[in-house]
């Protein structure tokens, strides 16, 4: 079986997330985030410092907000979860896995030194690469391709037959 312990977040991340400003009106967050039909988008500064994260569920507290606690802003800075959980580049893949099994977590933006956001990891992403290791695990060896057109050959053939 394959170490997925050598596998890390650098070899399973995006590179090209989708990323919000805390400036951002909230109609607008949710219309990017049904427009690619993502639960979640970190948000990030000028810098591409990473923030937190805003999802659906930020969104739902939001809208609860607007409703029943007449906020004055529909910015989606005093949404954003700053307690999102997060991970650097050199994250196995087994860690990663157990933080998706204990948490509920969707998504975990990965960070080059605590601060700039340079990926993200999903569930999904985790799948893939587990898949592509039992897929090439399972892969038959160019030997035993060999081996089995070798059989074939031998049934064919008139030297093998008993009459």
């Amino acid at each position: 079986m394959n170490s997925y312990r050598n596998i890390t977040a650098r070899d399973v991340m995006i590179t090209k997330v989708i990323t919000l400003r805390p400036h951002v009106d909230a109609m607008d967050a949710i219309k990017i985030m049904l427009k690619h039909k993502i639960a979640g988008i970190p948000v990030v500064d000028n810098k591409g410092h990473y923030l937190g994260v805003f999802t659906e569920k930020n969104s739902l507290s939001l809208l609860i907000g607007i409703e029943y606690e007449s906020n004055p802003t529909t910015e989606i800075s005093q949404f954003v979860d700053t307690n999102a959980a997060t991970i650097d580049e050199d994250t196995d893949l087994l860690t990663i896995v157990n933080i998706f099994l204990k948490k509920h977590y969707r998504r975990l933006p990965v960070l080059r030194d605590s601060k700039e956001l340079v990926g993200l990891v999903c569930r999904r992403d985790v799948l893939r690469a587990f898949h592509r290791g039992v897929k090439k695990q399972n892969a038959p060896s160019e030997s035993g391709v060999l081996f089995l057109s070798g059989l074939l050959e031998r049934e064919e053939s008139t030297v093998l037959s008993k009459q």
